[in-house]
């Protein structure tokens, strides 16, 4: 049955259920048996393409919200700046509309605002709107209260700014919930947020990698619809190559993933042809100078072979920062590869691993998990990902991954 299950998800919402691995659907897929009374896993099947409602509860028991305050600070300091560029163009006469899709249970559409009115905007000069498909966490996001885990990093000023303690988390200001309008919607929907002016600005990051190639050109064209011909997209570090292959163009924010639409191909000039002047008879021709033979220009190396080589170069100096302990520098040429060169089973091994180091085991987890999804027999990425199954007590999981390895290991013996 899991089979259809995940065919199921992949037609309600995209998801390819190996991006995120058999073991959390079928985690979820339990989940809801017991809470739908169903004793064995084909009435949970009558029970599930039956209804609209058991469809959307498991698709919450899906997803598993990742997130926190601030993830990829640059792209919120490229946000500030690009705003306020963006405000004379507008001339009073609308605010500044931002989109934040999936925002999960609110960090990201939360940070948003904040980063506005850090970078000095009038709350009155943009509005926020935060859609997902999941109400379990709009709800929670609506609540605006937050644990600890949802503050990470050494950076946390803005906790005391828009932040009141509260129990064992934090409250925040109402300033700063006032400007974000939570609304439920599925991407794949063609009409998602029908009638609703395109945005300035559109927060869609970490989400494209779990999808396949058609879902992805899907959803790329309803994330242009939704964002003004001159507005600014901001995604995940794996998702750049993406953009670029769908007539985007990146803007000169390092580390920030934001992506515009790549201006049309200037007309090229029509070429002036000389106009032949006569030579007369009694004129002799004066004799043409002698020219010097220019060397023959070098072939040049082949792209594939050039871009090849700078990834082993760019790979081996990622390993030599990790294994000298200066883990963001790292990171830091990790998702400049990524960039480079888009999605890679190497570069998300290593983003995994130092994630595994750094103590982020759901980071690390997912990492790994996208580094498999690429490459499925990647060894590193399935030794790591089995170790870490095991020590968080899903001993099966990690039992079947080291089978994939011992299998793999096998065919590569014969």
């Amino acid at each position: 049955m899991i089979e259809r299950v995940e065919t199921l998800l992949k037609n309600l919402i995209g998801l390819e259920a190996e991006s995120i691995g058999r073991v959390v659907v079928e985690r979820a897929v339990r989940q809801r048996m017991t809470a739908a009374g169903c004793r064995d896993e084909e009435a949970y099947w009558t029970t599930l393409s039956a209804s609209p409602i058991e469809q959307q509860a498991l698709v919450e028991a899906v997803v598993v919200p990742e997130t926190w305050f601030f993830r990829y600070p640059e792209s919120f300091a490229a946000l500030g700046r690009l705003a306020f560029e963006r405000l004379p163009a507008l001339a009073g006469g609308r605010q500044l509309r931002i989109l934040s899709l999936p925002c999960s249970t609110g960090e990201e559409p939360f940070s948003i605002v904040m980063a506005l009115l850090d970078a000095g905007l009038a709350p009155g000069l943009f509005q926020v709107d935060a859609v997902d498909v999941s109400e379990r966490v709009l709800e929670r996001a609506r609540q605006g209260l937050y644990g600890r885990n949802s503050f990470r990093g050494e950076e946390l000023a803005f906790r005391d700014r828009y932040f009141i303690p509260s129990g064992e988390g934090y409250a925040l200001a109402r300033q700063v919930a006032s400007k974000v309008r939570f609304l439920r919607g599925n991407l794949l929907d063609p009409g998602l947020l029908a009638g609703e002016a395109p945005y300035d600005f559109v927060f869609c990051r970490n989400l494209l990698i779990y999808f396949d190639r058609p879902t992805q050109r899907i959803v790329l064209d309803i994330l242009k619809r939704l964002m003004q011909k001159d507005g600014a997209m901001f995604i995940g570090p794996a998702e750049a190559s993406l953009l670029s292959q769908h007539g985007m163009q990146a803007l000169a924010y390092p580390q920030a993933f934001v992506f515009r639409h790549a201006p049309p191909p200037a007309a090229a000039k029509p070429v002036q042809v000389p106009v032949p002047v006569p030579v007369t008879a009694s004129a002799p021709r004066a004799a043409a100078p002698v020219r010097q033979r220019q060397p023959l220009p070098r072939p040049e190396q082949p792209k594939a072979a050039v871009e090849g080589t700078d990834r082993e170069a760019a790979l081996a100096e990622i390993a030599s920062l990790a294994n000298s302990g200066r883990s963001n520098e790292a990171q830091v040429a990790c998702e400049a590869l990524l960039i480079r060169q888009g999605p890679s089973a190497d570069v998300f091994y290593w983003l995994g691993l130092l994630s595994d180091v750094a103590g982020k085991t759901d980071e690390a987890q997912d990492y790994y998990r996208k580094a498999l999804y690429l490459q499925p027999q990647h060894a590193e990425a399935l030794a790591h990902l089995a170790a870490l199954l095991a020590a968080r007590g899903d001993r099966a999981g990690a039992q079947r991954l080291q089978q994939r390895a011992s299998r793999g290991v096998n065919n590569h013996g014969r």
